[in-house]
């Protein structure tokens, strides 16, 4: 049984190519975006983390309390303390440093690479030697004076900067230009991973991130045999106590890792939810493709019970070229996926969001997965049939090798499908009347899907019948080759379905997701156009601020009618973190559109502020009511007015106080995040946002939006999700066509004696490949009718969830999508016939009809 296994595995290599084709793709889909996973999250790993490995203890400036005396507003980190620390027994050497972050103007003057945490920026500080060994030069010299600016090879190349060119750049404030003179290398993964790196003069650096003659950090290398703990402990007692403290290099590495772990967790999640569709999108391929073969091998199968091979060993026997197909797929499968996971990133990546660059991370879950899908599932699929050709009797095998589905079975599959209909409509039924998109809701939304997509592949066999022939009303003007067309999808029932599986997976997803995604996207349109009043948005990235004087400059700028500034900052109430908003109240009206419930936005001041409705209700607080709340640094909780209720405004964010309040206790004090700008006439032009642009200067840390673009970056988010939902459609689509092709290919090889007395019989070749065209675009349009029918009812069924949470939302299909997923699936059905339709048409009758 051994050698006939592999006899078999050799003398149908044809067949073959065909399943481990199909076990390749499957396997490179799973494995190349968990691949992708690991690297990617390794990627913004690196891209937001500092490396410890050669710190065995790091220094660092204490925050002063409130109210300290002017000598403890100053850093106690100076170069007085790092020569006393070089002393101290252990320590090897001593790096001071004095770092921060700065965005850089690319040479034509736009935002380069602009991340917060991918930018660092440093003093260029020399050793003994004159150099600094961080930073090793690749060209020119290092920056002497505040004029004077170096970048690593990176940015260099990015920003198509050279020697001798004067570079824009923005720490936290005012914009400054400083003449490139030195080009560096460097080890730093945040820049490694795609970002930039800026290097000063160390007294510039001082200037800029701590203060003069000051650092930012001491970091401390130990002499070999140095214990880290004892070496901090020792370090420590040379310490003001009051003002610095000593971290060993492990602790540091640990507090990084779980911030960046907490930080690029959703990384990860993005991939593998490609990985989870390739995987069930996947299996029905393989399945489909192995089931056919070993009923194709029915007759075989049978000879060899006939000749007195039990059970056991024909299962055996079909098992092992299974295994065989499964290892070599596997191995095939794992290096295409590497291959997937290295263009993935150019493909999700977009202008505003370059994913960080890194290598390829292969750790053992792709590995597991390759093995687990191209061997578990080949060799499940090939079992379940093996097991049922096993079990029939030689001669009652011989006479066929279509054994159609009994009647009994037929009623099990009907019942089974109609309760997993019921029970997934049920559940998405129950939430039409769900007032948010909680967990739970959101946990028994995608139950009722995944309900709802298995009622429709188990009742898909009962269903092709039907569906086929209502559907050859239209194949039937093709004339006798539509005819057989149809009678040929609508042989094998079960066949058929399991065929279109893949497209009615895909495009039920795809369909219901791009409706919901366009509903939503319609919705936040509407919101943050509801909400934003002014024509102009200028704001900059978390933990920075607009310069105060350039807000000045932009109500001066012509044709500006209002420039409200805005303070950003965090409200902690109930337990939970709250958005705030720092406003003017006599300008607030001009630049956002409040619809309050209660109170008005006139009578905010010290001590008093307006809520959302939605942190009302979380809080029990109406207008006049009264709000424990504790605002931005300040972690002292106080008693805040409620001097009224507006509805949920995404400009606003949750709460609404006064400006000079939010800024004195925000965690940059006097601070501006925002300014809302109201142009003359509301005049939106080219021209203006040219003068805003530089009335700040041109700083690449601020963006500078009109209303249009405002409102499309609110709902970037959902056209990310999109995009990913499309990503869905090109897998699913890709493993469809594989899916037809092979059950074609199989049902020619099949067809084979029919197919030549058709030839003999007067039908040319063209007529043989429309025939086997319109079989393809049946099957396909089956399985995109079922698909789309389950999208659209799903999507109307998860709709409401939105709809509690978000009043704008209304149901709206996005009627061009639909048609080209449409258009689409009928296309790759019609290409993935070519092949097949080829081969049939090239059968000589006289061999064809003499093939046994």
């Amino acid at each position: 049984m051994l050698k006939t296994a592999l006899r078999n595995l050799l003398a149908h290599k044809a067949r073959q190519i065909m399943t481990l084709l199909a076990v390749c793709l499957g396997v490179a889909f799973v494995s190349g975006t968990l691949v992708f996973a690991d690297s990617s999250a390794e990627a913004h790993r690196a891209a937001a983390s500092k490396s410890f490995a050669d710190i065995a203890v790091s220094v660092t400036a204490k925050e002063p309390p409130p109210g300290a005396a002017a000598h403890q507003q100053t850093s106690a980190l100076d170069d007085a303390l790092a020569r006393k620390l070089a002393a101290v027994p252990g320590v090897a050497a001593v790096r001071p440093s004095a770092d921060g972050s700065a965005a850089l103007n690319t040479a034509d003057g736009t935002p380069l690479r602009v991340d917060p945490g991918a930018n660092p920026a440093a003093g260029y500080v020399p050793g003994k030697d004159g150099k600094d060994s961080r930073y090793p030069l690749a060209e020119g010299r290092a920056p002497t004076h505040s004029g004077e600016l170096a970048v690593d090879r990176g940015t260099a190349a990015a920003g198509h900067f050279r020697l001798g060119d004067t570079i824009t750049l923005a720490t936290d404030g005012p914009v400054m230009t400083k003449r490139l003179v030195g080009i560096v290398t460097t080890e730093d993964t945040r820049v490694t991973a795609g970002g930039t790196l800026a290097l000063f003069d160390k007294a510039t650096a001082q200037k800029l991130f701590a203060s003069p003659g000051h650092y930012t950090g001491i970091d401390l290398s130990a002499a070999p045999g140095t214990d880290q703990s004892a070496l901090s402990r020792r370090v420590a007692g040379m310490l003001p106590a009051d003002r610095a403290e000593a971290t060993t290099g492990a602790a540091q590495a640990a507090q990084q890792a779980l911030y960046v772990d907490t930080l690029t967790r959703g990384y990860e999640k993005l991939p593998l939810v490609f990985a989870g569709v390739s995987l069930f999108i996947g299996s029905f391929l393989i399945i489909n493709t192995f089931t056919m073969l070993v009923s194709r091998r029915t007759r075989e199968i049978a000879l060899l019970r006939a000749i007195g091979a039990t059970r056991r060993q024909v299962s055996r026997s079909v098992l092992l070229e299974a295994l065989v197909v499964g290892l070599v797929a596997s191995a095939a499968g794992f290096l295409l996926g590497l291959g997937i996971a290295a263009v993935l990133p150019g493909i999700l990546s977009t202008d505003g969001n370059t994913l960080p660059q890194g290598p390829l991370v292969i750790g053992p879950r792709p590995v597991v997965a390759a093995l687990g899908v191209g061997v578990g599932v080949t060799v499940l699929a090939a079992w379940l049939p093996s097991r049922r050709a096993a079990k029939v009797a030689p001669v009652e095998a011989m006479r066929t090798t279509d054994q159609p589905p009994s009647a009994k079975r037929s009623r099990i599959r009907g019942v089974a499908g109609l309760a997993l209909l019921v029970l997934g409509a049920g559940v998405l039924v129950s939430l039409s009347g769900a007032k948010d998109a909680s967990e739970k809701n959101l946990q028994n939304a995608m139950f009722g899907c995944a309900l709802l997509v298995a009622a429709l592949i188990v009742l898909a066999p009962l269903l092709a019948s039907p569906m086929i022939r209502l559907t050859g009303r239209l194949t039937s003007r093709f004339g006798i080759t539509g005819h057989l067309a149809q009678q040929n999808a609508l042989r094998d029932p079960r066949r058929t379905a399991a065929t279109a599986a893949t497209l009615l997976i895909s495009t039920a997803l795809v369909a219901g997701l791009a409706v919901i995604g366009n509903s939503t996207g319609q919705a936040l349109d509407r919101q943050a156009a509801a909400g934003l009043g002014a024509d102009y948005v200028i704001s900059s990235p978390p933990m920075t601020g607009v310069d105060p004087a350039a807000v000045r400059r932009v109500a001066d700028t012509s044709g500006v009618r209002t420039a409200s500034a805005v303070t950003d900052s965090t409200l902690f109430t109930g337990g939970g973190v709250r958005e705030i908003s720092g406003v003017d109240p006599h300008t607030v009206d001009d630049v956002m559109k409040l619809d309050f419930v209660s109170g008005s936005a006139k009578d905010l001041g010290p001590g008093r502020i307006a809520v959302s409705s939605t942190l009302a209700r979380a809080n029990g607080v109406t207008t006049g009511g009264h709000l424990n709340a504790a605002l931005g640094r300040n972690q002292e909780s106080r008693k805040y007015t409620v001097v009224g209720v507006y509805k949920d405004n995404p400009v606003a964010h949750d709460a609404l106080g006064a400006r000079t309040e939010v800024a004195h206790d925000s965690y940059l004090p006097g601070s501006v995040q925002r300014i809302l700008v109201r142009t003359d006439g509301g005049a939106v032009s080219k021209t203006t946002e040219d003068r805003l642009r530089t009335a700040v200067g041109n700083s690449p840390l601020l963006k500078v939006q009109d209303r249009e673009q405002f409102v499309h970056e609110a709902a970037g988010a959902m056209g990310n999700l999109l995009t990913l939902m499309y990503g869905m459609l090109a897998i699913g689509i890709v493993i469809a066509a594989l899916g037809i092709m092979n059950t074609l290919a199989i049902s020619v090889a099949e067809r084979t004696r029919e197919i030549g007395a058709l030839r003999a019989l007067g039908m040319d070749r063209s007529g043989i490949r429309r025939m086997i065209r319109l079989e393809a675009v049946t099957v396909a349009a089956f399985g995109t009718l079922l698909g789309l029918t389950g999208g659209l009812f799903g999507a109307w069924a998860v709709g409401s969830l939105a709809n509690g949470a978000m009043p704008q939302y209304s149901l709206a299909l996005p009627w061009g999508t639909l048609l080209l997923v449409c258009l689409l699936s009928l296309t790759i059905g019609a290409l993935a016939a070519t092949i097949p339709a080829h081969r049939a048409a090239a059968l000589s009758p006289l061999e064809a009809v003499a093939e046994v």
